[in-house]
């Protein structure tokens, strides 16, 4: 695994369900899925359906180099099409494979016994304790930053108020914020830093009628803001069926924040189901027209920071 990169690939786009066909083959039909390799690890956030391909691409190269598998998981929230992937994940079937996996405590249930529910019998014919792979789960809070070291044996939690850690020059740093504006307990929205180099992941969330400041300041100069837009303002102020209040936002909302959070990219992400290629690549062009250094998240884009 490259030791001296920071890049960042989507495997899934769609918010709400899969769309495959020939009307999302440019952008990709697959749910929230995102690899991240930074610093030699490999961390993904959210395990929508693209997190099958992913599974497949890790296992190959497994094949060839034989060296056991560590990965870090970060889950924004436990929504369907944000863990649907994760019982059909071909790592985590591996007796090779240990896996470190971190979210936020929905419903004042705990994410491992979330995840689990995923794979409750009868409606799925393994249970999560019946997977080979070593896992270590565990609920973060506002309050708390991760950190990784190719040095350490695992990741470590602190408090991001009150320990002062002397971080290593080359630690993966990941910093979170919980927006309260998704339905059933809200989401959360990380900050991965390394070396002078940042990005953000903000799925899931809603500015209402305006952007959300505290976003915006959490995204402060970031390389790259990957943005929730599922929704066109049209289909937001709708005033037959409205959808102010589902917990996502406006493409013009991911472009306010972006400008006034300064970020060098933006990746509009979370695509309406029912929106198709033609569609969303309109709307690409429109928000470049406001902000040139708007990108549409398509399957398999890679972006190097």
């Amino acid at each position: 695994m490259e030791s001296d990169s920071f890049k960042v690939k989507f495997w899934g786009v769609r918010g709400g369900y899969p769309m495959p066909g020939p009307g999302t083959n440019r952008v990709g039909g697959n749910t929230t899925c995102l690899e991240v390799r930074v610093g030699g690890h490999l961390i993904i956030i959210d395990a929508g359906t693209g997190i099958i391909g992913l599974g497949r691409e890790i296992i190959a190269q497994y094949r060839i180099e034989r060296v056991p598998l560590v990965i870090t998981m970060l889950f924004t929230h436990t929504h369907h099409d944000h863990i649907q992937g994760f019982p059909f994940f071909g790592p985590a079937r591996l007796a090779d494979s240990t896996f470190y996996i971190f979210g936020p405590k929905m419903l004042y249930e705990d994410l491992e016994a979330t995840l689990a529910k995923a794979m409750l019998p009868p409606y799925f014919p393994l249970d999560m304790e019946e997977l080979a792979s070593m896992r270590y789960v565990r609920n973060l809070r506002e309050s708390e930053m991760l950190a990784l070291c190719q040095d350490w044996t695992e990741p470590r939690v602190f408090n991001a108020y009150r320990d002062k850690p002397e971080l290593p020059a080359e630690a993966v740093k990941v910093w979170l914020m919980r927006s309260y504006a998704h339905p059933q307990g809200g989401v959360f929205i990380y900050r991965i830093e390394w070396r002078d180099k940042r990005f953000v992941f903000a799925t899931d969330t809603e500015g209402y009628c305006d952007w959300d400041k505290r976003l915006a300041r959490f995204a402060h100069h970031a390389d790259l803001l990957i943005h929730d837009a599922e929704y066109t303002e049209e289909e937001y102020l709708d005033p037959i069926d409205p959808k102010q209040g589902w917990g996502h936002s406006t493409w013009q909302m991911a472009v306010e924040v972006a400008k006034a959070a300064q970020v060098k990219q933006l990746a509009l992400t979370h695509h309406n189901a029912l929106h198709d290629d033609d569609f969303l690549e309109a709307v690409e062009k429109e928000a470049q027209a406001v902000f040139p250094a708007t990108v549409l998240a398509r399957e398999g884009l890679t972006i190097e920071l």
